[in-house]
């Protein structure tokens, strides 16, 4: 049986130092993928924007900055509040988007629960396939 766990948030679409735009958002971790995060972005567009990347990258930028290429993550403050920014690139564009500190944390924490680190293999289930395949 497979888990899913989701959290709705608002994140900011930073346009500049000055501007940011609200932009509801959907953090997605499903067990039978056990290595990613979804993030789904509801955005002016009649479909929403997905984007998939290592829950490690996530859990590491929360605490410092990390990543390269297309997805960069880093804490910061902004007005007083910690928060986490993603800097996703894409053939389409870029994106900096400001998320919660706390609601992102506390979130990467029930994954953490449902899928502690290092046992992500074990949720594919690669062992028993091996085995069946070696004991043919």
């Amino acid at each position: 049986m497979h888990t899913v766990v989701e959290r709705e948030l608002e994140l900011k679409l930073v346009l500049s130092p000055e501007r940011r735009i609200p932009v509801p958002a959907r953090l997605g971790y499903l067990t039978d993928d056990p290595y990613a995060v979804h993030v789904t972005f509801h955005i002016d567009t009649e479909h929403p924007v997905y984007w998939t990347f290592a829950r490690d990258l996530l859990v590491e930028g929360v605490f410092r900055p990390c990543g390269q290429g297309d997805v960069r993550v880093w804490p910061t403050k902004t007005e007083g509040r910690g928060v986490v920014l993603m800097a996703l690139s894409s053939p389409d564009g870029d994106a900096l988007l400001e998320a919660p500190a706390t609601a992102v944390s506390a979130w990467l924490e029930r994954t953490l629960r449902v899928v502690p680190p290092g046992t992500e293999g074990a949720q594919l289930g690669l062992d028993d396939e091996l085995a069946q395949l070696l004991a043919q």
